[in-house]
């Protein structure tokens, strides 16, 4: 059953419903684009939840009725009572399931663009290698959901791998998908450098942010402290003749951001200032969760870098997420983008949890 506080806001939802249908046919609205626009955005937003709150509402009507018919004790309906009833049950547990989901908090981030940065950690050429792996499963992924990468940073390695990388991940709904990326990747395979053969363990960690938009984070021209060098390629070979590569560091955080990657002073610097806002934004968002440590900690987390997330198994054709349990057969198919019966694991247990947290 519906407790009283949420069917009191499926109510008024649903009575904001029909008056917003009834504002979307005056002529006024017909007349006026942009308020027209934002109408069907209100309409697209409520239409799933008062539906499945109609059906919710017939359901428990027809569950009712079929209590009724059960005391009544006609025994010629009493067999065909007992077989509806379960179905209509189970049938409510999964509609009130949905209404709880549709009235959870929407993080409006999720549907901003991702700022992902990929380093390596231990295991020397072949974690700069597995730095690469990762980056093109990312690259992969965005490419099945219609998503434009875009390198901001990197700093190769001798052997085609990466020291770091950073990018941006640009499409609707590509921070909500990848935001439980953040932590540490681990891999267990014979690498490319080993003659004897043998199987080794290296790491990489992923860090995963929001794009922050200008007017979200204020940084003054006196807070940034710029130099400009010459880039370099693996080996620390210069690659450019020019002061193209740009450091930016915030001197209120200590925030420090490096980017070589184009030709261009200017370019690298709009780059940089890129990935300097969200990185800002992330670390206010910290503080601020730092504050309420005391509230329930979700067992999905979304960018705890000190966390062992996720282990890549080449021997045994094995993907492990640590923090729900799940293991895939499907390493190729994985590293070729296919995440998403892990990205939609891990959403419908954050879900979940959510879900825990309210009913209690």
């Amino acid at each position: 059953m519906i407790d009283p506080v949420m069917l009191s806001r499926l109510e008024r939802l649903e009575q904001d419903f029909a008056e917003l249908e009834k504002t979307m046919v005056q002529p006024e609205t017909l007349r006026d684009p942009k308020k027209m626009q934002e109408c069907n955005r209100r309409h697209s937003e409520m239409a799933p939840v008062v539906a499945d709150f109609q059906e919710y509402q017939r359901n428990q009507k027809e569950i009712l009725e079929l209590r009724e018919a059960l005391e009544e004790g006609d025994p010629d309906l009493t067999s065909l009572v007992r077989d509806e009833l379960p179905r209509a049950q189970k049938q409510q547990r999964l509609l009130l399931e949905r209404l709880k989901n549709h009235l959870l908090p929407v993080d409006e981030k999720d549907a901003r663009n991702a700022i992902m940065e990929i380093r390596a950690g231990t295991g020397g050429e072949e974690a700069g290698l597995f730095v690469s792996d990762l980056f093109r499963m990312y690259f992969r992924l965005a490419e099945r959901k219609g998503w434009k990468c875009e390198i901001l940073s990197s700093s190769p390695t001798d052997l085609r791998g990466f020291k770091e990388i950073i990018f941006s991940v640009e499409g609707k709904g590509a921070y909500g998908a990848l935001k439980y990326e953040g932590g540490i990747h681990r891999v267990q395979r014979i690498p490319e450098t080993e003659a004897a053969g043998r199987i080794h363990t290296s790491a990489a960690t992923v860090a995963v942010f929001p794009e922050a938009e200008e007017v979200e984070v204020e940084i003054k021209p006196e807070e940034i402290r710029l130099d400009v060098f010459r880039s370099s390629g693996p080996g620390g070979q210069s690659v450019n003749t020019t002061d193209s590569a740009v450091r930016l560091t915030h001197i209120p955080t200590g925030i420090v951001v490096i980017c070589q990657d184009e030709k261009s002073q200017h370019k690298n610097r709009a780059k940089a200032m890129r990935v300097l806002r969200s990185r800002v934004l992330e670390r206010e968002a910290r503080q601020r969760e730092a504050v309420e440590r005391d509230q329930r900690r979700s067992m999905v987390k979304s960018g705890d870098r000190s966390e062992k997330i996720r282990t890549y198994n080449f021997p045994q054709n094995r993907v492990t997420d640590h923090r729900i349990g799940l293991s895939i057969h499907r390493l190729e198919s994985i590293m070729d983008g296919d995440l998403d019966p892990i990205l939609e694991a891990l959403a419908t247990r954050d879900r979940l949890d959510k879900l825990s947290a309210k009913d209690r």
